[in-house]
């Protein structure tokens, strides 16, 4: 990403004319050209394609928690099912 278009000289000229010392009117031109570099600033691609990436990795996290789920109610009916089988059979 590019920084904005900034002319720190005719600010500085703009901040003299009105009664700014010169060395005060550059520092302060220098400090505004700073803040207006956008460069360590992240675009919306960036955050869509983050947003993206967790989505796909929460839904790979849900699906393999269903799955588990369903195993063990799976798991537990069979137990159940041969447990009240045995009882049955004693009486």
């Amino acid at each position: 990403m590019t920084a904005i278009p900034f002319d720190t000289l005719k600010y500085a000229d703009r901040l003299e004319a009105a009664g700014v010392p010169r060395a005060q009117a550059r520092i302060q031109a220098e400090a505004l050209s700073e803040v207006f570099d956008l460069s360590e600033l992240v675009t919306r691609d960036y955050l869509d394609l983050r947003l993206e990436a967790v989505k796909a990795a929460t839904t790979i996290i849900v699906e393999t928690a269903k799955a588990d789920t369903i195993k063990w109610v799976a798991g537990l009916l069979i137990a159940q099912a041969a447990l009240i089988a045995a009882l049955v059979k004693r009486l």
